[in-house]
């Protein structure tokens, strides 16, 4: 294998109906250059669900090898989205007491780490937190508090 694996970028479509997966390899100009592909049947999804873990383990395999073949490198990451009805979405706020000094890194975490506390039903976890907006001493809309 003859490329390194920091200058590429591979995404990873796991689909119902199959399985796809492209390298790119970022040129010196900084675009980007397609140097290989792989695709496989998809096995084990159902309407945009895993119904069989083992099958579509194996899928991912076949079009990531595929994939490094034809690229001549080892993948060792992907971007891969997650789609379906079974993923949903929800705002939480937190909130913390900051007193007499200016907004740290650390308190940015605390109030995330509050608003991430939310309980959520045995099924579900987070997967991914986005902070949309921070509020001080009653002005809301703020997008970088550090140093306020």
């Amino acid at each position: 294998m003859s490329k390194e694996s920091k200058n590429l970028i591979v995404g990873l479509d796991i689909g119902t109906s199959k399985i796809a997966c492209i390298v790119a390899e970022m040129t010196a100009e900084g675009t980007l250059e397609v140097i290989g592909a792989g695709m496989h049947e998809s096995s084990g999804m159902k309407k945009g669900m895993v119904v069989n873990i083992d099958a579509t383990v194996g899928a991912i395999q076949q079009a990531l090898q595929e994939a490094e073949l034809m690229a001549d490198c080892k993948i060792r990451e992907v971007y891969t989205g997650i789609a379906g009805g079974h993923i949903r979405s929800s705002n939480a706020h937190g909130m913390i007491k900051i007193k007499d000094k200016e907004v740290a890194q650390t308190d940015v975490v605390r109030a995330i780490e509050t608003a991430s506390s939310i309980s959520l039903p045995g099924d579900q976890q987070i997967l991914h937190i986005l902070e949309q907006e921070f509020s001080i001493d009653g002005q809301e809309g703020i997008k970088k508090p550090l140093g306020m």
